[in-house]
């Protein structure tokens, strides 16, 4: 997958094993396709982004249609749901890092604010 669109559109798959492990300079290549504001943390690793909203019934329908999707996909991303913001963190625990699907999923939380 080489953009954004190509991301957002893909699906999940289920991955096991740290052979599915993204390498560091393909983990930097997926993070420049997504929009600003993605951020990679050693400590998931893990991809993560600060959602903000103008209250509390913006927040709670993108975390709702948010956790839709992830049911969907299988892919569920770690959530801090506050009153304006909803923070959002993307990693593979069965594959102990980072994996196609954490991008995957963070093209798609991203896509439901452009619609």
């Amino acid at each position: 997958m080489t953009t954004f669109a190509e991301l957002a559109a893909a699906h999940c798959t289920p991955l096991r094993g740290a052979e599915h492990q993204l390498s560091p300079e393909r983990v930097a290549d997926l993070l420049g396709l997504l929009p600003g504001g993605w951020r990679l943390i050693d400590d998931g690793p893990a991809i993560e982004k600060t959602f903000r909203f103008p209250d509390y019934h913006r927040t709670m329908a993108y975390v709702n249609a948010l956790a839709f999707i992830a049911h969907a996909e299988d892919h569920h991303p770690d959530l801090g749901v506050h009153y304006d913001r909803c923070v959002v963190r993307f990693s593979t625990h069965d594959v102990g890092g980072l994996s196609i699907n954490d991008f995957i999923g963070a093209a798609k939380a991203e896509a439901l604010l452009q619609r």
